[in-house]
């Protein structure tokens, strides 16, 4: 299997292809737009197709790159079906599957850092997006987040899986790369709390500032802006 974890040093996203082999079909999880030509370059290196794109929420700190991507390459655009993207080829629900040669993506609807926030899970690992970091939890306090969801996406679905799972998130700020649901249970402090109240009372007092780029970044997510839009 191929397996590239990029990193946009900017808004400090991860960026995942994956595929079954070389000269193979791939597919690419939460692009930055700014780095759309590094992705196709490594995809022809790798003799990759791609042949679909995910993003696993809207993003408020990047543009995404899930639009210039389709421009180029005519793969499908897939979100989840709670995604207010006007752009979107494929929306995906709960427990559906996202398949690619080899490659299985089970869909599930993890909301509470945004209300369109999925979790895609392969066989021994887990892409969480914004909903759950390593050592944190996606902030819940725009685009329709929910301390309440949150916990119950986290608790109830997320942590559920074994524990050895491994957790790759769509952002790291620390230099992390991955964790494991074990790792989290017992080292994440913000999953420390007895009850869905104890946790809300965390995220509702984070007093975060908004993402610099999310005035633009929302609504150009929304509509699919490709590079010459962007520029």
């Amino acid at each position: 299997m191929i397996f590239e974890q990029l990193f946009d040093d900017k808004s400090s996203t991860y960026t995942y292809i994956l595929s079954s082999g070389k000269g193979r079909e791939a597919l690419i999880i939460d692009p930055v737009l700014e780095h759309t030509e590094r992705y196709l370059n490594l995809l022809t290196k790798l003799e990759l197709k791609l042949v679909k794109v995910i993003d696993t929420h809207i993003h408020a700190d990047h543009i995404t790159g899930l639009n210039e991507l389709s421009k180029r390459t005519k793969c499908t655009k897939i979100m989840g079906d709670n995604s207010k993207s006007e752009v979107v080829d494929l929306r995906v629900k709960e427990n559906e599957n996202i398949k690619i040669d080899n490659i299985d993506l089970k869909v599930m609807y993890t909301p509470g850092h945004t209300d369109c926030s999925y979790s895609f899970l392969m066989n021994d690992r887990i892409f969480t997006g914004d909903i759950l970091l390593i050592n944190g939890t996606g902030r819940t306090d725009f685009q329709n987040g929910d301390p309440y969801q949150s916990y119950d996406s986290i608790f109830n679905k997320i942590l559920k899986l074994p524990e050895k799972t491994l957790v790759f998130p769509a952002h790291d700020y620390n230099g992390k790369k991955y964790s494991t649901i074990k790792n989290e249970k017992k080292n994440n402090p913000r999953l420390q709390v007895s009850s869905a109240n104890e946790y809300a009372e965390i995220m509702n007092n984070l007093n975060l500032e908004n993402p610099k780029m999310m005035d633009i970044a929302v609504p150009a997510n929304v509509k699919g802006v490709t590079l010459n839009q962007a520029n």
